[in-house]
């Protein structure tokens, strides 16, 4: 395999996406958004502990034959490196120093480590429509969960948690996520319309100027997109399912920055 390092190529970075389950990393072309060559895929092991989710982590950067700075994005509100919540991962990840954590699995090499929405919205603002840059804009992956991403002219507030949002008494993800969608055997049509009731409770208190939605399901937005009712502009995220991926390979980029 080809080395692709930080000295050959320095347009080039590295991201990780832990989810629920999967975890998938890339190279990434950050001139562009695009992956360089194909990403690889390992499933989230189970328990997902802090540990066995880094040694797959360094399994990934090993298989990639990638040797400089890497971003990781985890299904969590983190805040001064420190995983602070943990709905779709184990809770023993809640207090971990997830810099500490992988930097030593890694050998001692730079990362970054973020939320997941927070990673795939940052992505979208740099690579995205021009719509994600101007106005208020709420970006939302659909996956295992429902995560977030406030956007103000195109600067994020991070580590906000809608997906957690209680709707008529039910966390909007354990009605809308992309894994409920699979586990009822919903139809697009029948979930759409749960999306609409989270996306309609979203705009009666946030007044976003538009909703951008991500995660695997977005790349079959038009299977189920014109379903939904708001007055507010919704769209399909234009990076679909690799913005996380992306998002983490900037952050890495812009964490050992001088």
């Amino acid at each position: 395999m080809t080395q692709v390092g930080t000295a050959e190529a320095p347009s080039f970075g590295f991201g990780i996406d832990v989810g629920g389950s999967g975890i998938k990393g890339a190279v990434v072309d950050l001139a562009t958004g695009e992956f360089v060559g194909a990403p690889t895929t390992i499933a989230t092991p189970q328990p997902s502990t802090p540990e066995a989710v880094a040694g797959v982590v360094a399994e990934i950067v090993s298989a990639c034959g990638w040797d400089g700075p890497v971003g990781i994005t985890l299904p969590s509100v983190v805040t001064n490196h420190t995983a602070r919540t943990a709905a779709n991962i184990d809770p023993a990840w809640i207090g971990t120093d997830v810099r500490a954590l992988f930097a030593g699995a890694l050998g001692g090499r730079e990362v970054a480590v973020l939320n997941d929405a927070d990673a795939a919205g940052i992505a979208e603002v740099a690579f995205g429509a021009d719509v994600v840059r101007e106005g208020a804009v709420i970006f939302l992956t659909f996956g295992t969960g429902i995560g977030s991403a406030f956007l103000v002219d195109g600067v994020l507030f991070p580590n906000t948690e809608l997906g957690h949002l209680r709707i008529d008494g039910t966390e909007a993800e354990h009605l809308a996520s992309s894994a409920v969608r699979d586990r009822e055997s919903l139809s697009y049509e029948a979930w759409a319309a749960r999306v609409d009731v989270v996306l309609h409770e979203y705009a009666r208190l946030f007044n976003p100027a538009a909703f951008i939605l991500g995660g695997g399901i977005s790349q079959q937005a038009d299977e189920w997109l014109h379903h939904l009712t708001l007055e507010t502009p919704v769209a399909a995220a234009t990076l679909r399912n690799r913005a996380g991926i992306v998002g983490a390979a900037m952050a890495a980029r812009a964490h050992v920055a001088p």
